[in-house]
């Protein structure tokens, strides 16, 4: 996905215009307030195309506090990062000087730049817009970001220049990606190089020495796969620095990228709220998870501790107990050699189509001996029938008198049973619950 990133100084809508654009044409997918001055990123979907939108922090004159010093830190990132920027003025200010030194950084910055012209509420004021040609930008909308006025002209513009095409379009169709994600420094760039047998990623043991993703083609026993290193994870609280942040929205990115994502944690602390939050977005995104802990030659080791480590993750990460386990060491190469085959079963059980008449016998099994849910009236869950509508990942359609009756753990129970039926192992399973009437 491509970045785009909305600049300019304090107080002229720069937010309002993120939440008009965010909030009509995309789900958000993180939000980060209190970075920044309450900065934010959503992803956008239109005509085709998606890019991740980001909200920067307004921009002062020169000098200033810290606070303001890290701002302009931070947008001058933002610039770098992106492929089409926006720009947003107030048209009841006019043009300030501050928006024309403004305007002339994001010249020298060589990108595309949009400009906004906002707070353009009604025809009548379309002679304010005037004025902001001056600041030398071919693309010019008069904007209401408060009443969405012309926004949609805006997006259609900045999707017009976007990168052209899609870079995974071009990708070999039998080409498994993988995405190594984990928090910072727990040996993901040590673990990219061992599986692609060349130091293609920097490995240092300075955290979030990775700053994008790097892609790696490589051929695995044979068969085609792409790796893609991302830089770690740290918590909310802790994006301090400006390529911390920016490497959140690229970590986003790859997971969306990926078929199936690798969650690096390191043997010695595993199970963090970074490690949760983590498996919890690659659950969101419906790919193949495999739980690989690293640094397995520091830890003490006892006939037991596979076992505890493992029962340990069953415990803590309860939503992703679907998801192998492999035990390695970056450091000595102990267990990377079980990876690729992992790799390979994960996304065949990603990929995989259940037998109908299997779906059939479980549904039947299930009307026969087990106790359905009632709903408030005493009224019970009938399930009338039952498809597989997709896969990447397995997703079943059960058609039933009433979807409001089916309970979270009546759910937790009907993925289990489809578990036993096949090997979905590593892959998340979507569960959809039907009226009739709604088919």
């Amino acid at each position: 996905m491509a970045i785009v990133a909305i600049v300019g100084r304090p107080n002229v809508g720069k937010s309002s215009l993120f939440n008009r654009i965010v909030g009509r044409r995309a789900s958000i997918v993180d939000d980060q307030p209190g970075v920044t001055r309450d900065r934010i990123y959503g992803e956008v979907e239109q005509d085709g195309r998606r890019f991740l939108l980001v909200d920067t922090g307004g921009l002062f004159p020169d000098g200033g506090d810290d606070i303001t010093e890290n701002i302009r830190r931070q947008v001058r990132l933002a610039v770098d990062e992106s492929d089409v920027l926006i720009m947003v003025i107030d048209t009841r200010d006019g043009v300030t000087p501050l928006d024309r030194e403004i305007a002339l950084f994001l010249r020298k910055s060589g990108k595309h730049v949009v400009l906004a012209a906002n707070k353009v509420d009604d025809r009548v004021h379309e002679s304010r817009v005037m004025e902001a040609h001056a600041l030398g930008f071919g693309d010019v909308f008069g904007i209401s970001a408060a009443h969405g006025r012309n926004t949609d002209e805006l997006v259609e513009k900045v999707i017009s220049l976007l990168p052209p095409g899609d870079p995974d379009s071009l990708r070999n169709p039998d080409e498994i990606a993988i995405a190594i994600v984990g928090r910072p420094n727990v040996g993901k760039s040590t673990l990219l190089n061992l599986l692609s047998g060349t130091e293609r990623s920097m490995v240092s043991p300075v955290p979030g020495t990775t700053r994008d993703s790097i892609d790696s083609r490589v051929l695995i026993e044979g068969r085609p796969l792409r790796l893609i290193d991302t830089a770690g994870l740290r918590k909310k609280s802790r994006i301090s620095s400006d390529v911390e942040y920016y490497s959140l929205v690229r970590t986003h990115e790859s997971i969306e990228r990926c078929d199936v994502a690798v969650l690096v944690m390191e043997g010695t602390e595993p199970c963090t709220e970074q490690d949760k939050r983590m498996a919890g977005l690659v659950l969101e995104k419906g790919k193949g998870l495999i739980l690989a802990v690293n640094k397995w030659d520091l830890l003490t080791k006892t006939p037991e501790l596979g076992d505890k480590v493992t029962e340990k993750l069953r415990d803590e990460m309860p939503f992703v107990g679907f998801a192998p386990v492999v035990f390695i060491s970056g450091l000595t190469g102990r267990g990377v050699h079980k990876l690729p085959e992992t790799i390979f079963r994960v996304h065949a059980n990603r990929s995989r189509m259940m037998d109908p008449a299997r779906l059939n016998t479980m549904l039947r099994d299930t009307l026969s001996f087990e106790r359905l849910p009632v709903g408030p009236r005493g009224m019970p869950l009938r399930m009338k029938s039952c498809s597989q509508v997709a896969a990447r990942p397995p997703a079943f359609v059960f058609i039933v008198n009433d979807p409001a009756i089916v309970t979270k753990a009546f759910e937790r129970h009907v993925a289990k049973k489809l578990r036993e039926l096949d090997d979905f192992e590593g892959t998340p399973l979507r569960l959809f619950w039907r009226s009739k009437s709604k088919t």
